[in-house]
């Protein structure tokens, strides 16, 4: 069954993307308008290199919400909303939060291995570096190694959409219908080769790392029974949801899905027989997501994974 995406979801504009566009769009204005002041938010907020005397650990945030222009910027908060609002609406605020930030963390880290591998093997035997124009001490050359940009997360959320719906068409240039796998595939395939290529000052590798990063998040997800909505970051690395799986029997194929009432369980037995039913729901809908598309739900289907994903 062909489906087309449509970036619309349960809520064209869930709360997290919302709160990280304005956010980031925020950020921006800050920098152009501070920058006439001789404030140097990019310094400050920017991800260094980590034996660069500017380098402070809360970089690793703070350096996704900085871009470096306005068309940086604009596609970045293009494709966060494009996939991250399909994404919310599933997974619920607090799983969609986390996997955002684990997938620029993780695309920070992987910067900073490959600005290390680089200074290792090339910049650490000299005290000084010819940019061509001028000759800088190296210390001044390692500040400039500085990375910006929501690209990271953004490619992590570019993996999880072509993973749950792989058969959803993205239209590329809002032209050529392409499905997202090989959307997904084709883009890996490319920043690989740019980044092994270099020389065009963007961090490829970072954009693999975000994507690497959401792919260990997803399949520990699944492996430990995490792969519907209902997500409690409290519980997230609770021995209950890894043993649910194991010994559970196995998943059951429902045609009608009802919502547990919300009665007051009698004890803990009765509490965690109610939430394992509305997990196998979720799961089963979820199945048949990826399977089919968000368009083939019912009505009914729709309204319970819209109530268990808030």
């Amino acid at each position: 069954m062909n489906e087309q995406y449509s970036p619309t979801g349960f809520r064209v504009l869930p709360d997290v993307v919302k709160h990280l566009l304005i956010i980031n769009v925020l950020m921006y204005l800050a920098t152009i308008t501070l920058e006439r002041f001789g404030i140097d938010m990019t310094g400050l907020f920017g991800l260094h290199f980590f034996k660069a005397s500017d380098f402070r650990i809360y970089q690793f945030v703070t350096y996704m919400f900085m871009h470096g222009s306005f068309a940086h910027l604009f596609f970045n908060m293009f494709a966060l909303w494009m996939f991250g609002n399909t994404l919310e609406n599933l997974w619920g605020s607090q799983r969609f939060l986390l996997f955002y930030l684990v997938c620029g963390l993780g695309a920070g880290l992987c910067q900073e291995l490959v600005q290390y591998i680089q200074y290792t093997s090339t910049l650490a035997d000299y005290t000084s570096v010819n940019t061509g124009s001028q000759v800088i001490p190296m210390a001044t050359y390692l500040n400039r190694m500085t990375t910006v940009g929501a690209s990271g997360a953004v490619y992590g959320l570019l993996l999880a959409f072509g993973m749950m719906f792989p058969d959803s068409r993205i239209y590329l240039y809002f032209l050529f219908p392409i499905k997202a796998k090989w959307f997904v595939i084709g883009y890996a395939v490319i920043e690989l080769f740019s980044g092994l290529a270099g020389g065009d000052n963007i961090a490829h590798f970072a954009h693999l790392g975000g994507m690497l990063f959401g792919l260990i998040l997803i399949l520990y997800w699944k492996r430990n029974g995490l792969s519907g909505p209902n997500f409690d970051l409290k519980k997230w690395k609770g021995w209950f949801w890894r043993m649910k799986e194991k010994m559970g029997n196995k998943r059951m194929k429902y045609t009608k899905y009802e919502e547990v009432r919300d009665e007051v369980p009698r004890n803990d037995g009765e509490y965690n027989r109610q939430r394992a039913e509305k997990e196998r729901n979720v799961d089963a809908i979820l199945d048949k997501v990826a399977k089919n598309g968000y368009e083939s739900l019912t009505k009914e289907e729709k309204d319970f994974l819209f109530k268990n994903s808030k």
